[in-house]
């Protein structure tokens, strides 16, 4: 019996088991099961094995995963956001590699890689499925495409899809501290009343793992599925936006429901409408920022500005510019949004924002 079947049969028992408490601890169980094969399913090949590159080398200061269902319109929405021409035509599987484009906006070189089409059953290897999910990990963001004149079942099945592969789409990681120990058995503690999950169900989840000695504190009420994701400790945390497109095929009431869903945006990738809404989505969605550098007695120089990431400090600014500047920072002078005042002198643990100006003197 192969991993795939292993999978199915686990499946299937627990769409017939009943949801309730009495067998609460043998859903756990079979979950934990589930996580397991799906895990090993996901380890790479034997060495040995070649096969055709699919990967793309990362580039520019943040990579997007293009995924959707065949014919939705990913190869258009590239060829229309970047320089790179990806073949579109109206039959399915047109898009058979990784086609990489690049999208220059606000001065950031934004990776977008257009995948295969996704279909059903890809996380079992459909289609080249797996290939394409393992891309997917590795962007910063996921923009699923779809097409809005299909009803939202697609949006469904890629969800669950990319769920079954550890890929958790607009989530935060479970706030669980989870340590194994070589002895001294199970240390369990919460910082607050758990519902959802418990001591005994923490203790037969370890041990279907073959964990016997660990250290575990809930500092917030999770359920059994996400302690699972915490042990595993291979689930990827992505931002996703949801794209429909084709809205000039569809009427204007349903345009204004699917926009005004959350995470989502409606555009037209043929008659180019609302692209730079989406553009600008994008931006946020990877939480970039501008900061710009200015010489003692020039003025800031705004055609070269660091692209960096929200929430970044002054010595991470200083790692940006050069590797040995940390090293030498007497002090800086920031302009912008992040001082009270400008120009403000300012240590090395200072936050940045978009748009800031920073004057960094030496020792």
């Amino acid at each position: 019996m192969g991993i795939l079947d292993k999978i199915a049969e686990i499946e299937r028992e627990i769409a017939r088991t009943q949801k309730n408490k009495a067998t609460e601890y043998h859903l756990g169980l079979l979950k934990a099961k589930l996580a397991k094969y799906r895990s090993q399913l996901l380890e790479p090949a034997k060495k040995g094995e070649k096969g055709e590159g699919f990967d793309v080398l990362k580039s520019g200061d943040a990579r997007v995963a293009l995924i959707g269902f065949p014919s939705v319109g990913k190869s258009t929405l590239l060829s229309t956001l970047t320089k790179t021409e990806s073949e579109a035509a109206n039959y399915e599987f047109t898009t058979l590699t990784c086609i990489p484009g690049v999208i220059e906006y606000k001065g950031a070189n934004i990776q977008l890689l257009d995948l295969p089409g996704i279909i059903e059953g890809a996380a079992q290897g459909k289609g080249r499925g797996r290939q394409v999910i393992a891309v997917a990990r590795t962007a910063d963001l996921v923009v699923m495409m779809l097409d809005a004149t299909k009803p939202n079942v697609h949006r469904d099945l890629l969800e669950r899809e990319l769920e079954s592969v550890g890929i958790r789409l607009n989530k935060r990681k479970p706030n669980i501290y989870f340590k194994q120990k070589k002895g001294g058995g199970l240390s369990f503690n919460s910082t607050c009343t758990l519902t959802k999950c418990n001591e005994k169900m923490v203790q037969m989840i370890l041990h279907s793992f073959k964990i016997f000695n660990a250290e575990v504190l809930f500092r917030e009420d999770c359920t059994t599925d996400e302690f699972i994701d915490v042990v595993t400790a291979n689930r990827v945390y992505l931002p996703c936006l949801y794209v429909y497109n084709k809205i000039d095929q569809i009427s204007i009431e349903e345009v204004d429901r699917l926009a005004r869903q959350p995470h989502s945006i409606v555009v037209s990738c043929n008659m180019k409408l609302n692209l730079d809404y989406l553009l600008e989505a994008l931006w946020d969605a990877l939480q970039l920022i501008r900061v710009y550098t200015k010489k003692p007695g020039a003025p800031p120089d705004f055609d070269d500005g660091l692209i960096l990431r929200k929430g970044v400090s002054v010595e991470y600014v200083c790692h940006a510019i050069h590797r040995t500047l940390a090293a030498q920072f007497k002090y800086a002078l920031v302009w912008g949004t992040s001082t009270k005042y400008s120009p403000q002198r300012v240590g090395i643990g200072h936050i940045m924002a978009d748009e800031d100006v920073i004057q960094i003197v030496k020792k």
